[in-house]
């Protein structure tokens, strides 16, 4: 096509690279590349094709040879405006695109404006895909504003003016009309001139101001009469037989179109004889883009083979030093070598003595985490049982703020105490979270009353914000989530005097069945210096204590780091002295409406039963039997209790039971010997092991003394029955897991 879609490869003059750096090779030199280069060019012009591909295939064998990328660029453009001009769409293109690549090697921006408003041509008006296209006439207006070619400007500002009007974008080919509007008197020439009325005819048709728009479009045909090339005066007729349809003109519109195809027949006709004349061409195209490709394949092979030859060099040399160094090192080596197998003996025996005292430092500390863990769960076993006991047999008491603060205080250090004694588990993610459905608001606002009283000992008001859009039921694990709110809250509160404590809950996105909850934990205390602020969250650090002796072992917010890397979140900060400090992090629960009912129907286990069930606790606690028997008889179970295993061997000879509850650590005779004895008799009935041990301390030794299952103490009723059932009614697999 000829008209001002320009096509830019006849561009080409001698001095126009001069900052391009000389090709090293001298023969051919430059200079006559650069003429090789022209003639090809004016080839094309004359539609000699055959002597256009020759001369640009030689021109860019020596261009290849002589490294140089600007000429390279240029012999494919004019390679591609060869396909382009037989109607190898595609062919063209990819020769475009790699005159690109060797273009933007260089600091030339002209061939770059060359190339791209010709890849802007295929792709808007052979393509049609004008988003690609006018990218492409965008850097060629760029590149055209860099060499101030007030011409090319021009020429590239119509072509995207059209690729706009074609595509229905006119108020974005607006601009770009104005400017043409503007600067055709100065930049424009007679073969622009008929496409600038035919555009503005166009834009005047889009905003149904016909009148005006016909006389854009008259004006258009009467020059386009007057050029030799009639393809833009064929783009006019059709143009201005679409107005006059829309003005209702049809039989003026019918002569304009036939006018159109009139003149797209002859240009066709004469592209065909064009074609005709150099059929011969086409044949062997695909030839001569195998031997383009086979030049810079050769000339990569020669840089290749050039570079391996030199490497080859190279690493004999360093070949040659690494032998002579080795040799020295060897005898260097072997002098010294008696000496340090001595050292290494001593160092060895040493590393040993270490390794062992490690291992027993580990066993001792392991021994350590398990006795404390017991000695601490079973009181809080007698706390929990007991809290449990009032309010069952004082149901007035059943509302009271501070035994409910109690129950839950008493079940939250419970839980704190596994996780300080078994910190190691956390940082190893031994720990898994569990699945539970529960209310957020209930929980927070649990979490709230029971820290009420630490509240009022610094005279402090705690406030709770809960987005309403967050759902009523979520399903995760509540029991960790309550420990990350309670140490947060308990640590703005100790940090606080005569202040507030905020907890914000905010629901900022869901992603299928996750509902990602943001919280904050503000107050207006002293806040946390910046050079301490990273501090914090490592074990047994606790900023402040020269000042103030704020109480706590320095666990709390490494724990909270710690389960929120359980949680898949981590926890951020912003604090300035004397105005307080806020926390937040992100914590991603559940909300399924039918995986939640399915999660309250395995809580809600039917524990009624017509048989009265006979029930043998052993166990040397006082307390631990009061409370067991009181929680065994309010199932309507008939309870015996003995305080040895001893007393349960002698009872067992008289008396038959349908359970055992077997305490472990009992003096003379622990739980493990009472079961093996009770097993040697014959005797069948299932024995559960109520312990403060932690079940994975003893798994392996309950199941060889015939124990069928275990419930660390303190436990959930409901637990300790819904076991029982298991046991007794064969509903399930008596398998300690």
């Amino acid at each position: 096509m000829s008209h001002s879609r320009i096509f830019l490869f006849l561009f080409i003059s001698f001095n126009m690279f001069g900052n391009v750096p000389i090709a090293k090779t001298p023969i051919p030199s430059r200079k006559a590349i650069l003429k090789l280069t022209a003639l090809a060019a004016d080839n094309l012009s004359e539609s000699k094709f055959e002597q256009s591909l020759a001369n640009s295939r030689l021109a860019l064998h020596y261009a290849i040879n002589g490294n140089d990328d600007c000429l390279i660029a240029e012999s494919y453009n004019t390679i591609a405006a060869n396909y382009e001009e037989l109607s190898e769409v595609d062919k063209a293109i990819y020769y475009y695109k790699k005159g690109l690549v060797y273009a933007n090697k260089t600091t030339n921006d002209t061939i770059k404006n060359a190339l791209n408003n010709n890849l802007g041509n295929m792709y808007c008006f052979e393509k049609n895909d004008f988003d690609v296209g006018i990218n492409y006439y965008k850097k060629a207006l760029e590149y055209s504003t860099n060499i101030a070619n007030a011409g090319r400007v021009y020429i590239t500002n119509m072509n995207i003016t059209w690729a706009y009007f074609y595509k229905g974008s006119f108020d974005k080919g607006e601009p770009y009309l104005d400017f043409i509007n503007k600067h055709q008197k100065t930049d424009g020439d007679e073969t622009t001139i008929v496409a600038a009325n035919m555009l503005n005819g166009m834009f005047f048709t889009n905003k149904l101001k016909f009148d005006k728009a016909e006389l854009f479009f008259k004006k258009a045909i009467e020059l386009g009469k007057q050029d030799i090339d009639k393809s833009d005066l064929s783009y006019a007729y059709e143009e201005y037989a679409k107005l006059l349809m829309k003005k209702g003109d049809y039989k003026r519109a019918y002569e304009n179109l036939a006018l159109y195809n009139s003149i797209t027949k002859t240009l066709r006709d004469s592209n065909k004889l064009k074609r005709a004349n150099i059929v011969g061409v086409n044949l062997e195209l695909d030839e001569y883009k195998r031997k383009v490709d086979t030049i810079e394949n050769e000339k990569n092979l020669q840089f290749v083979s050039l570079q391996k030859s030199i490497v080859i060099v190279v690493l004999f040399i360093i070949a040659m030093i690494v032998v002579l160094l080795l040799l020295y090192s060897v005898y260097k080596n072997y002098s010294f070598k008696k000496k340090k197998n001595a050292e290494l003996i001593i160092a060895n025996e040493e590393l040993l003595l270490a390794k062992e005292k490690a291992e027993e430092a580990s066993y001792l500390k392991s021994q350590f985490v398990s006795t404390i863990s017991h000695e601490l769960r079973t009181p809080l076993y007698g706390v929990v049982g007991i809290t449990n006991m009032l309010l069952d047999e004082h149901k007035e008491l059943a509302d009271s703020p501070h035994l409910n603060s109690l129950k839950f205080s008493a079940r939250y250090l419970l839980s704190l105490v596994n996780d300080v004694l078994q910190i190691n588990k956390i940082e190893e993610n031994r720990i898994i979270l569990e699945s539970l459905t529960f209310n957020l608001s209930d929980e927070i606002n649990l979490i709230k009353n029971s820290l009420s009283f630490i509240a009022k000992s610094h005279n402090n008001h705690i406030n709770v914000i809960i987005d309403p859009t967050i759902p009523e039921y979520l399903i995760g694990d509540k029991l960790r989530f309550s420990q990350i709110i309670i140490n947060m809250v308990s640590n703005a509160l100790k940090f606080t005097n005569n202040g507030e404590v905020n907890i914000n809950a905010e629901l900022v996105k869901i992603e299928n069945k996750a509902h990602f909850i943001e919280f904050n934990i503000q107050d207006n205390g002293v806040g946390i210096a910046a050079e301490d602020q990273e501090k914090i969250f490592d074990k047994f650090v606790q900023i402040g204590r020269k000042e103030i002796d704020y109480q706590g072992t320095g666990l709390g917010l490494s724990i909270v780091k710690r389960l929120l890397e359980l949680f898949d979140s981590t926890i951020s900060l912003k604090s300035k002295i004397g105005e307080g400090t806020t926390f937040t992090f992100t914590i991603a629960f559940d909300h399924d409406p039918i995986k939640t009912i399915e999660l309250i129907n395995k809580i809600q286990v039917d524990l009624t039963s017509s048989e009265i069930f006979t029930v043998l606790v052993v166990d040397d606690n006082k307390i631990n039997q009061l409370i067991t028997k009181k929680t065994i008889e309010k199932n309507n179970y008939k309870c015996t209790v003995v305080d040895s295993g001893m007393d349960a061997l002698e009872l067992l000879e008289t008396e038959k039971f349908d359970i055992i509850l077997m305490d472990i650590n009992m003096p003379l005779m622990n739980g493990f010997e009472t079961t093996k004895r009770i097993r040697q008799k014959g005797i069948i009935t299932p024995v559960i092991a109520l312990t403060a041990f932690d079940k994975e301390e003893i798994t392996e030794e309950a199941l060889s003394a015939g124990i069928n299952d275990i419930i660390i103490k303190p436990f959930e009723p409901i637990l300790l029955f819904k076991t029982i059932n298991q046991l007794l009614y064969k509903t399930d697999e008596t398998v300690i897991v």
